[in-house]
């Protein structure tokens, strides 16, 4: 079932406000002890159990035709991949930087379904789609002088976000046109499952897993778990249903992350960035109104 471009674009709106929560609270989870792969294996095997007991309680058999299971372990490689890139670079830079550069995935999967053949080309969508990105740049008052004289600070972080960004263009096209047949819940669950079992054992047998040593660090570690279930269930469900340019919506992410970190962190947000911000959610509104 197809859905309309317009209530798409309302859905990834709130599947980017839910990422960007988690990333809040995997920041608190950082800040007090908790580890990049504890974050990453807690949050996959809680979604995946929440998955079971779903699909469990809703008659959904657990069967994955053979010819599709190659495909849900790399995408779930491909997101224990986009998931240790990202708070790895949470982890090293401010998260809203760190969200800017994810941003990209959105752009790189329009562009491979497009190189594939996939989806004729709709180039129409490439202006809001860059204006998107202006807006962001705006948002999170980020000036080509300052990247240049803080690269030695922020490279590896930038470089951990763009790595994280590539991964999930290749999730998002697989799960668009290789593991579209599969029940949502079900493919949900296969790749959050091989993430699971992936950073668990990784983690370890690296000694990595280290929980909160502070009561503020698991209740970092619970929101980022349960903001993560709510976005990565409803984003894998959506998406098969979508044109692959309404993935543009989710630049909302990190304009949500900017207001929360103003109203719980006490961030200060100058005039510049909310005009970045009101940029940003104009190009999303031009995206889902113009014609396809």
């Amino acid at each position: 079932m197809q859905l309309s471009p317009r209530l798409g674009i309302a859905i990834l709106m709130g599947v980017g406000v839910s990422f960007a929560s988690n990333h809040l609270a995997a920041r608190i989870a950082f800040d007090h002890g908790a580890s990049v792969a504890a974050a990453v294996s807690v949050r996959a095997a809680c979604t995946a159990l929440t998955l079971i007991l779903m699909m469990r309680l809703q008659g959904v058999r657990l069967a994955i035709p053979r010819g599709l299971r190659a495909g849900s372990v790399l995408a779930g490689m491909l997101i224990a991949t986009q998931s240790y890139c990202l708070y790895s670079a949470v982890a090293r830079i401010p998260p809203a930087l760190a969200l800017l550069v994810f941003q990209t995935s959105p752009m790189l999967y329009v562009l491979l379904s497009w190189a594939m053949r996939k989806e004729a080309p709709r180039w129409s969508a490439l202006a809001p789609m860059l204006l998107g990105l202006a807006g962001l740049a705006l948002a999170l008052d980020l000036r080509a002088e300052h990247l240049q004289a803080r690269w030695s600070e922020i490279g590896a972080g930038v470089l951990w976000a763009f790595a994280s960004g590539a991964s999930m263009a290749v999730v998002y096209y697989l799960n668009t046109h290789v593991l579209r047949a599969l029940d949502g819940r079900v493919r949900t669950f296969a790749m959050t499952a091989v993430t699971a079992a992936l950073v668990i054992a990784g983690g370890a047998a690296a000694h990595a897993i280290v929980f909160p040593r502070e009561a503020a660090g698991w209740a970092g570690l619970a929101g980022l778990t349960v903001f993560y279930c709510i976005a990565i269930i409803s984003l894998f469900f959506v998406l098969p249903r979508l044109p692959s340019t309404t993935t543009a919506a989710l630049n909302i992410e990190p304009i949500a992350l900017l207001l929360l970190a103003w109203l719980i962190l006490g961030h200060t947000v100058t005039p510049l960035q909310i005009a970045g911000a009101f940029l940003t959610v104009g190009a999303i509104v031009w995206l889902g109104v113009s014609k396809r």
